[in-house]
């Protein structure tokens, strides 16, 4: 039955969201702040100076940043910033002499701020706040002399937010990412006792397996970072955030093997019992992932990779017939399956042990395949932030060009605002902060919503001035509700809202101030209009197309560096050639353009043109690192093939699989669109399956290593991942 379309226009319109609990308590604490150090300064102590600063750095910590946590998180990190304020402020009152010193020093601050982001969430969150700490006394008037009461003003305001966040509506800390951790090596460990299950000739009730299979894709899919808050990512340049992310990695990567494990089981009592300990294992781990829980260890599972791999090469070889004359063609595969399923896990328990500060046993990555996977264990935090900061300064990191557009961006509009000697400058810049994004396209987007709310809420103040006059007494009054509903209704109705409702704010502080006419409402507007301006050249001339088009040539480097990893890692394996440092350019070009990819998750696009999938470009390019890796900790090097022969062999599967990754990043590059795989990625699948089968290689004995197995399986999941790249994105 057709509805009507009255009943279609009821269903279907969206409905007004309505404020969030947080959303509401955080206005509260902010007002409360704000207005306590502004009443406070301004009628108790008659220090207009001071009352500026404790107002202003209250709303830069509690609505411009992202201060996130619990509520002593959020107060020790209000606290932490304190001595960068002061240096900002202290900065800006001294360069506020000259327009040009001024923007110089916008465009170190600008860059050093943002850029300082690739530390870690936290500094992502605190970079609006802390540019609006050095924005506001780099304007005129020139007064040295005032930079005590500027100074008391801004350690006042902060104080009394970090107060607030630990006594108004305290919240309790978010889930973090160790949570979505646990989640996700429960959900693991449950497939791997079906996989048992299954090894030992258990069969599963009927929708077992697929139910668990679907909760355990849906758990890694809350690892990624592009579904997880900026503020809950390990993104940090540390151990600890980076073990989480290591860890993240090596469930994406136990995940595929588990699933492998179900699609060939079959009775093997060594395959169920590895499987089953690999079950274990990652229950510990996620026991052991909150920081109150106990420390996992790996010696069972290791003790039982041992002597899996101690059996399985007593076995006969693949390639040899039964007494029957038939080939297993399944056991092989089977074997190779659980051992990186376990690998996985082994790698899952380790991390955590990181992840919690345990001792960990020296590196054992032999001196010309370092570093290893878990190098970062063994460097102290100040070289591991080093580390960071020097792989990100290159235009190839999305950090380095977002820190350039942003300090070009605020330097140009400091250096416009002062020579045009606009009145109430810094709206200038403020407006170019909050309005820039991250492509020309997205900042286009918030320019109509931004202009058309300011404009609204100048004509609102000007209609306020010219009714009420001078009488201060009516706008402190009337500054705690208007500043409520501003902080409130901004987050939750939008742009223009939010914009409105602060224009008015802004009028209702500098009324109190000193003596103001309508004039300050147009002020405003040309503010705005132009700090919005200067955004949206700055996003037109710096990169206008964001991650979209960055993406593309970032993923295509990750292929063709993933090409020479997986390539080199079997030249190793096969003793045909010695490490070259591909394996570590891989890592970083894979964190890179994890960035890159979460970025392009934040903005707006058109999926239907997008073309191939770039969540199975970044995965083809993760699963070639994380699968190199327990290879080369597991296969001594030179040992992955028997004789000569069976290395050649090997080695030219290789390179048909390396081949491949070059020639899909050449496609991405030349953006042919997504369509069937090219026919050598077919051939190469086909002549791995029948090295998987059991068949001799040429010029061999009739003997397939295992370890070659092994190889083999993990090339021909390499090209199963680069199969879904043309999927649609």
């Amino acid at each position: 039955m057709r509805r009507s379309p009255e009943r279609t226009d009821r269903t279907e319109r969206p409905r007004r969201i309505r404020p969030a609990p947080a959303v509401v308590h955080r206005a509260v604490r902010v007002t409360a702040a704000a207005c306590a150090g502004f009443y406070t300064f301004r009628y108790g102590l008659d220090r207009p100076v001071s009352a500026t600063y404790a107002l202003f750095a209250a709303i830069a910590l509690g609505v411009l940043a992202r201060v996130e946590g619990s509520a002593r998180a959020r107060a020790r990190t209000i606290l932490w910033t304190l001595p960068a304020a002061w240096a900002l402020v202290c900065l800006g009152t001294v360069l506020a002499a000259h327009s040009w010193a001024a923007a110089l020093g916008m465009v170190g601050v600008g860059f050093a701020v943002s850029y300082g982001s690739v530390g870690g969430p936290r500094m992502v969150g605190l970079a609006n706040g802390l540019q609006l700490l050095y924005i506001l006394p780099c304007f005129p008037p020139y007064s040295p002399d005032t930079l005590p009461q500027r100074l008391l003003g801004v350690t006042a305001g902060l104080l009394l937010l970090a107060a607030a966040e630990l006594l108004l509506w305290p919240e309790p800390a978010p889930p973090d990412y160790r949570g979505r951790l646990a989640r996700a090596a429960l959900a693991l460990a449950e497939l791997a006792d079906l996989a048992a299950d299954a090894c030992a000739g258990r069969s599963a009730a009927p929708g077992a397996v697929t139910a668990a299979a679907d909760r355990a894709r849906a758990r890694l899919d809350e690892l990624r970072f592009s579904r997880v808050p900026v503020m809950e990512r390990p993104a940090g340049a540390g151990a600890v955030d980076r073990s989480l992310t290591h860890c993240a990695a090596a469930l994406r990567y136990a995940g595929p093997q588990l699933l492998r494990i179900l699609r060939l089981a079959r009775p093997c009592p060594g395959a169920a019992r590895l499987t089953a300990v690999t079950a274990q294992a990652l229950r510990a781990a996620a026991a052991g992932l909150p920081r109150t829980g106990p420390v996992p260890d790996n010696g069972v599972l290791e003790r039982e990779l041992a002597a899996f791999d101690t059996a399985r090469a007593a076995e006969p070889r693949p390639g040899r017939a039964d007494r029957g004359g038939h080939t297993d063609r399944a056991g092989p595969a089977l074997g190779t399956a659980a051992l990186d399923s376990a690998e996985g896990a082994r790698f899952v328990v380790r991390a955590v042990r990181v992840g919690r500060r345990a001792p960990l046993p020296p590196d054992e990555t032999p001196t010309d395949q370092r570093p290893g996977p878990f190098w970062y264990a063994y460097d102290p935090a100040p070289l591991l932030r080093w580390r960071r900061f020097r792989a990100n300064l290159t235009p190839r990191s999305v950090a380095f060009r977002n820190a350039l557009r942003t300090a070009g961006a605020l330097g140009a509009a400091r250096l416009l605002a002062g020579g045009l000697d606009l009145s109430h400058g810094f709206w200038v810049l403020l407006a170019t902060l909050t309005l820039m994004r991250t492509s020309a396209a997205d900042t286009r987007m918030t320019l109509r919503p931004a202009l058309v709310g300011t404009a609204l809420g100048a004509a609102a103040t000007a209609a306020v001035l010219l009714a009420v006059g001078e009488h201060p007494l009516v706008y402190a009054l009337a500054l705690p509700p208007v500043m409520l509903i501003a902080f409130t209704a901004g987050p939750a109705l939008g742009q223009a809202w939010g914009q409105g409702l602060f224009t008015l704010v802004v009028a209702l502080v500098f009324t109190q101030l000193a003596p103001a006419s309508w004039r300050l409402a147009e002020a405003r507007v040309v503010n705005v209009a132009t700090g919005a301006a200067i955004g949206l050249l700055a996003g037109l001339c710096a990169w206008p197309r964001g991650g979209a088009q960055d993406l593309r040539r970032r993923a295509a480097a990750l292929l063709e560096d993933s090409a020479d990893a997986l390539r080199e890692t079997v030249a190793v394996l096969t003793g045909t050639g010695r490490p070259g440092g591909a394996l570590r350019r891989a890592r970083t070009s894979a964190l890179l353009t994890e960035a890159m990819y979460a970025q392009y998750r934040c903005e707006r696009h058109d999926p239907a043109g997008d073309g191939p999938s770039w969540q199975a470009a970044v995965l083809a390019g993760q699963h070639a690192v994380r699968g190199a890796e327990p290879l080369l900790a597991r296969i001594p090097p030179g040992t992955a093939a028997p004789h000569r022969g069976g290395a050649r062999v090997l080695l030219g599967h290789a390179d048909e699989v390396a081949a491949a990754f070059r020639r899909q990043a050449a496609a991405l590059r030349a953006r042919e669109p997504a369509g069937a795989a090219h026919p050598a990625v077919a051939r190469a699948r086909a002549a791995l399956v029948a090295e998987l089968d059991g068949g001799p290689a040429p010029g061999s004995d009739g003997r397939v290593s295992l370890h070659a197995v092994d190889v083999a399986v993990w090339l021909a999941g390499l090209l199963d991942d680069l199969q879904q790249i043309h999927e649609p994105g």
